[in-house]
């Protein structure tokens, strides 16, 4: 039986090469007992192969069984496809064959296999190699002879690196590869598959059949079809039924496609608030960031104090907030009221009134450590409140947690 032949029986509609080419390695390893797998984007008809493989093979009298293994719950996806015992789990009143049990001497075809749990990997890896597998709630192995055609639209090369799916087991499916081209790179096929559902729709709805203008025409076959061949047949359902002139213009066809009729629509951009992070690494960044800021300032009033000298309240304010931001941890980055009861770096000396040289403002030595200064600040705000740590951390402008470390980091006695 040659390539159009199978078209005919299995209601498969295009001449394009990739196509051809992959109906016509379905029949050459269809009388095989290799395992196949088949990849294409969703919606372009990748369950008609296995049906190919099966029909054209030694086992086309044995069961064929068609599983969806997306669509099985995690939890039960290993009884639905080995079977269980009678109590294996809560709901098991009766002992169940499983799929691979059922199928035997068959094909079964496992549609978006590349779902499967890590787990239920490992059991079909023992199937296809050695056709053994076990129960649910049984330790004794039993045997099947089952052809696994294997169906996925993921890129199954990305899952293996993601560690999403076994790399052996990847390896094992994918003995002879058939790729299922998308409707875009099928222009060829466009028109034909539509005059195909527009003639069954006029017939399940008993309608005259849609007709297309030569611009909807080029519209049609230029569009991208993310949907493939399942959105082209529901947008002629959709125009059958809607459209009450049946000769189809260019602007009746661009309100029935998304990228005419503005439903996708752009993202809207939410600007993040200001205090907000996506990332541990990008808070770690900020507080970097703040601290270099908060350093230089600091060196730059040290500098100003040096050379010029400043207002020695100004200079306990800036301190203050200095301090206490470096003092605060990665996880609480606020920025409240200075602390105004720190320690005065500079004192002036009032001038002597009986001299006519003005004396110039003295400094003392002091501590730059902000350590020392930290402990300063704490055991300030600590006798203030009578150790009462909850006010002395308000006070402060950090946590109470945060304060609780910083007494037992220091030793600080209440």
């Amino acid at each position: 039986m040659d390539v159009q032949q199978i078209k005919q029986r299995f209601g498969i509609i295009g001449n394009s090469h990739d196509l051809n080419r992959g109906i016509d390695i379905a029949m050459q390893v269809a009388p095989t007992d290799l395992t196949v797998l088949i990849t294409g984007e969703s919606g372009t008809g990748k369950e008609t192969f296995p049906k190919i493989i099966h029909q054209f093979s030694s086992r086309k009298h044995g069961q064929y069984i068609a599983v969806n293994c997306g669509a099985i719950p995690e939890g039960t996806i290993d009884s639905e496809l080995f079977g269980h015992e009678k109590g294996a789990f809560t709901g098991a009143t009766d002992s169940r064959k499983g799929y691979f049990e059922v199928a035997n001497n068959g094909t079964i075809f496992l549609d978006e296999v590349g779902e499967l749990p890590l787990s239920t990997q490992v059991r079909l890896l023992r199937v296809l190699e050695t056709g053994e597998f076990i129960k649910v709630g049984s330790s004794k192995p039993m045997k099947t002879n089952v052809r696994v055609v294997a169906a996925t639209n993921m890129n199954m090369a990305e899952s293996v690196q993601q560690g999403k799916f076994r790399e052996d087991l990847y390896y094992r499916l994918n003995t002879v590869p058939i790729l299922i081209p998308p409707l875009r790179k099928r222009r060829e096929d466009i028109y034909l598959l539509f005059r195909k559902f527009a003639k069954d729709a006029a017939e399940k709805f008993r309608m005259p059949t849609l007709k297309l203008e030569e611009d909807a025409r080029l519209i049609l076959e230029n569009y991208r079809w993310p949907g493939n061949i399942r959105q082209l047949k529901n947008i002629t359902d959709q125009i059958s039924i809607l459209e009450e002139n049946r000769d189809i213009s260019e602007e009746s066809l661009k309100k029935y496609l998304p990228i005419f009729e503005g439903s996708k629509l752009p993202a809207i951009y939410k600007k993040e608030e200001e205090n907000t992070f996506n990332s541990e690494r990008e808070i770690l960044y900020k507080v970097l960031f703040d601290m270099k800021n908060d350093m230089t300032d600091l060196k730059k009033l040290v500098h100003d104090v040096m050379n010029q000298g400043v207002d020695s309240a100004h200079m306990n304010e800036d301190n203050a907030r200095i301090i206490k931001n470096l003092s605060t941890p990665n996880s609480e980055i606020s920025y409240k009221e200075p602390i105004t009861n720190s320690k005065p770096v500079i004192i002036s000396r009032e001038p002597d009134p009986t001299s006519q040289i003005q004396d110039t403002e003295e400094f003392i030595e002091e501590s730059l450590s902000l350590v020392e200064k930290e402990k300063e600040l704490i055991n300030k705000a600590l006798k203030k409140h009578n150790g009462k740590r909850k006010y002395a951390a308000e006070d402060l402008g950090i946590s109470e947690r945060t304060l609780y470390r910083k007494i037992k980091e220091y030793n600080i006695d209440l």
